[in-house]
């Protein structure tokens, strides 16, 4: 499957577009762009995880979110929808409920820094789920208790924007 998303929406710290960039050029120059990050529930409150493939430029072999990407128009939640129907296979209702920017500078000189917009949706655990390979290794529904012992005990499994926005989500499921 080829990459649709090659491209990135460079933007402000307030989140104004400034143009489209190359991915690749935003990760050398670490040029602020926009992203969103997508979390799965299932009926019983469990989160949707998903190991990054060990192939990734980034961040592979890591846990994550069920999905994330670079959108590179307003339409966020449409373009997270295809994103997810990408890697694993689905579509569902999103809402956006939250967002922040992070900096992260990785070991191969590559710089993640993004203004990351969290989009949630529900998923049914008998949902016929199809990972893309280049995109995932591995997914697993955990409880919210399990996540946040691990995102305690062992950070550095996850993904730098996942140890971000996992308390975020986190805390926003447990208020309903």
């Amino acid at each position: 499957m080829t990459d649709s998303f090659s491209t990135v929406l460079a933007v402000s710290v307030l989140d104004e577009p400034k143009g489209i960039v190359e991915k690749l050029e935003a990760h050398q120059k670490g040029i602020l762009h926009r992203a969103f990050s997508i979390f799965l529930t299932d009926e019983n409150g469990n989160m949707l995880i998903q190991k990054r493939a060990a192939g990734k430029y980034h961040s592979g072999g890591l846990w994550s979110n069920a999905c994330c990407s670079h959108p590179t128009t307003d339409d966020i939640s449409a373009e997270a929808n295809e994103r997810l129907y990408q890697e694993l296979g689905v579509r569902t209702a999103l809402s956006e409920i939250d967002s922040f920017i992070y900096r992260c500078v990785f070991s191969d000189g590559l710089i993640e820094y993004e203004y990351d917009h969290i989009l949630i949706g529900r998923i049914s655990r008998n949902e016929k789920i199809v990972l893309n390979p280049e995109e995932a290794e591995e997914i697993r529904f955990i409880s919210l208790n399990e996540l946040k012992l691990q995102l305690l005990r062992q950070p550095e499994v996850f993904s730098a924007w996942f140890i971000t926005a996992a308390p975020k989500v986190i805390h926003r499921l447990e208020k309903r």
